[in-house]
C-alpha cells in the first residue's frame, strides 16, 4: 500500500506538472537565489531560499513513502559545469498514518557550483519542479534566472549557517561500523543496514538510498538495541528488471532529534 501511494504521488506530479505556479494554491512556496562566495578552487557558493507559507511543507531528496522528491533542470543554465547540492537537515513529519521527510517555514540550499570557464560569470537559468503540501498536495514549478559572478570571496552569513545545518558525517558523528546484508526477495531485494554509532536523540529515523537508478525503496523499519541501529527495507525496480547492489555507492542517512549523520557506502555484514 506504501509503495502504491508513492508511486500514485508520482504520477500526479507528472500528470500535473504543467501547471503554473498561480493554479497552485495562490502560490504556498516562494524562491530567491542567494548570492554568495568564491572557494580558492573557483567554485561558486549560491543557494536557493524557498520560504513556504504557514501549514505548508515540501521535500528533501528523499521524501519517503508520502512524499515527491524535488527534480531540478539546468538544462537553460550558462557556465555551469557540475552542480552539488547539500541538504540540510530535514523534518520528519507524521500525518495520517504516514511519513514523510522535508521542510516547513524556510529552507535555503546551498550549491556549489563549478563554471565550466572559472572566473567568468555564471547564469544560474534554472527550474525546480516539488512538491508542495498541506491539507493537500499539489506540484509545483520554481523558475530561476540569476547572473553570478565571482566579486565575493567572503562568506554569506545565511549561508554559511545553511551549510552547518547539514548532517554530520561519519567521523564527525562516532560511527564505528556500517553494514549492509542483502537478501532477494519476490521481485527486488531486501536490505538490513546496521550502524554501530552513538545515539543522534529519540526516536532515530535511518533513510537507505541504494542510488540505483528506477529502484524504488520502501520506508525503513528502524529500530536501535544498545550501540546498534538496525534498519531494513524493500528494494524494487519500477519496471520488475534485475538490478546489482554497490555497496560502496550505498547512502545512510540517520535523523535524530539532536542531530543527523550522513554515511556513505556500507560493507558485508
Amino acid at each position: 500500500m506504501k509503495r502504491t501511494r508513492s508511486l500514485i504521488a508520482a504520477l500526479m506530479l507528472a500528470a500535473l506538472g504543467g501547471l503554473s505556479p498561480a493554479m497552485a494554491q495562490d502560490d504556498p512556496i516562494s524562491g530567491q537565489v542567494i548570492q554568495g562566495w568564491t572557494l580558492p578552487d573557483g567554485r561558486l557558493v549560491a543557494g536557493l531560499d524557498l520560504q513556504l507559507k504557514p501549514g505548508w511543507k515540501t521535500y528533501w531528496r528523499s521524501p519517503g513513502d508520502a512524499g515527491i522528491p524535488p527534480q531540478f533542470d539546468w538544462s537553460r543554465a550558462r557556465n555551469v559545469g557540475s552542480v552539488a547540492i547539500t541538504w540540510p537537515t530535514p523534518h520528519v513529519f507524521h500525518q495520517n498514518g504516514m511519513r514523510s521527510i522535508g521542510y516547513k517555514d524556510r529552507v535555503v540550499i546551498p550549491l556549489h557550483i563549478q563554471p565550466r570557464s572559472p572566473g567568468q560569470p555564471v547564469r544560474m537559468r534554472m527550474q525546480m519542479d516539488l512538491g508542495v503540501c498541506s491539507e493537500i498536495c499539489v506540484p509545483y514549478q520554481l523558475d530561476f534566472d540569476t547572473t553570478l559572478d565571482a566579486a565575493a570571496v567572503k562568506p554569506v552569513p545565511t549561508l554559511a549557517a545553511a551549510l552547518a545545518q547539514s548532517p554530520f558525517s561519519r567521523r564527525e558523528a562516532g560511527v564505528v561500523a556500517a553494514t549492509c546484508a542483502l537478501r532477494p526477495v519476490a521481485g527486488g531485494m531486501e536490505v538490513t543496514v546496521r550502524v554501530q554509532m552513538p545515539s543522534s536523540g529519540g526516536a532515530e529515523v535511518a533513510v537507505i538510498e541504494p542510488n540505483i537508478p528506477d529502484v524504488w525503496t520502501s520506508e525503513a523499519e528502524t529500530t536501535r538495541s544498545g550501540g546498534w541501529i538496525t534498519a531494513t527495507a524493500q528494494m524494487l525496480h519500477t519496471a520488475g528488471h534485475p538490478f546489482a547492489v554497490n555497496r560502496s555507492a550505498m547512502r545512510i542517512t540517520v535523523l535524530g532529534s539532536q542531530h543527523a549523520v550522513d554515511i556513505q557506502g556500507c560493507t558485508a555484514d
